[in-house]
């Protein structure tokens, strides 16, 4: 399948690790760089049903993981979609089928967690300084059966308010949903 060059991907591991640094592997599940204006699935999924595409997503996922612990780099933690307040592997996994989202979601991880139990799981949003949108993605996603173990947040002022905002967001996501949270993404 076209959408991830796996033996880039295994270097690159084999330089993070090599180097004494943890690895954080994020999948997009898509074709392209996926954020929240772009979450299109890969081409080689078009066309199959929720139930194909869940074990598409999970297959992939685990083939993934277990080259990477086959060659010893087994990500420390794995982000389950990139900046996917919008959704993941659209159509099937727009945020207005938050039933369909959830599922690819949890196939993503049950993919994960098949090869390597310890590794971490994050949720990637990208609502920096947004507190009321952040709470509704993660209210309605726990809700529906996801376990995780980190929020992982974008922030760009542009689009996520103020550095005030982030920062009553970060102290309430962590407090309310007692999890880490990281600003994996940054620009000004």
């Amino acid at each position: 399948e076209g959408f991830c060059d796996l033996q880039h991907t295994l270097q690159m591991a084999k330089r993070t690790k090599a180097a004494g640094m943890k690895l954080l592997l994020d999948f997009h599940y898509s074709d392209y760089w996926a954020d929240p204006q772009h979450a299109h699935m890969p081409a080689a999924w078009r066309g199959k049903s929720m139930t194909e595409l869940k074990q598409a997503l999970y297959d992939y996922t685990k083939q993934v993981i277990r080259a990477l612990k086959d060659q010893g780099t087994t990500p420390d933690m794995v982000q389950i979609g990139n900046e996917i307040n919008h959704g993941m592997a659209w159509p099937h996994g727009y945020i207005n089928n938050l039933d369909s989202l959830a599922q690819l979601i949890h196939a993503g991880i049950q993919g994960v967690k098949a090869v390597s139990p310890s590794t971490g799981i994050m949720l990637h949003i990208a609502l920096g300084g947004q507190n009321d949108e952040s709470r509704f993605f993660l209210d309605n996603i726990i809700s529906r059966g996801i376990q995780f173990d980190v929020i992982g947040l974008s922030y760009y002022p542009r689009w996520h308010n103020s550095l005030a905002d982030l920062e009553y967001n970060l102290d309430d996501l962590s407090s309310h949903y007692n999890k880490d949270v990281i600003v994996v993404e940054y620009s000004h």
